[in-house]
């Protein structure tokens, strides 16, 4: 909001310095202050349109040897980030004790895959992961990585069923793929 702000202001004295040659001196201020505005506007404008990828990181953590393992969840997230996605990661309540035998929280869960805290989630004891994982993928308008078919959920959520939308993904000769594009 202060940007556009910056940027109205900044204009209107810019237009006003062109028009009024009483108000000439104010250009040498007021365009550098509109151009500048304007460049941070622009940023803020495409940072916003994030490329979001919600990651099972429950279903994803058994894909490189078939045990939990944290570092495929890890691979998954910087292949994402290397494409230019936003990745978030949603995991079931044990999954801590999958991994190391006790509770792990989301901020514990975010540091080993260098994420914020706010792009990990760990669901409440209780309750499946999957409507999380689908609702995050619709409020964001994102894709899911994982091999879950989510069928249970296909009536609440048939977008599973677009093309696309379920990403899969695994490793092959110990080198992980996801089928990210079309052709994968």
């Amino acid at each position: 909001m202060f940007l556009r702000i910056l940027f109205l202001a900044s204009a209107a004295a810019t237009a006003a310095g062109f028009i009024n040659p009483a108000f000439r001196d104010l250009l040498l201020i007021a365009l550098p202050c509109a151009i500048a505005s304007a460049i941070l506007l622009l940023r803020s404008l495409r940072r916003g349109r994030k490329d979001w990828v919600i990651v099972d990181g429950s279903n994803v953590m058994f894909w490189k040897t078939g045990a939990p393992d944290i570092r495929a969840v890890r691979e998954v997230v910087d292949a994402l980030r290397a494409r230019g996605q936003s990745p978030c990661v949603v995991f079931d309540a044990n999954a801590g004790y999958r991994l190391i035998g006790r509770y792990q929280h989301d901020k514990a869960l975010s540091s080993q895959l260098d994420l914020p805290a706010s792009r990990v989630m760990v669901v409440p004891k209780g309750s499946p992961a999957d409507p999380y994982i689908l609702q995050a993928a619709r409020n964001h308008r994102g894709r899911i990585v994982s091999r879950d078919q989510f069928r249970d959920w296909s009536e609440a959520h048939p977008e599973i069923g677009t093309p696309g939308h379920l990403v899969k993904g695994g490793y092959r000769g110990g080198k992980l793929w996801l089928a990210l594009d079309r052709e994968d």
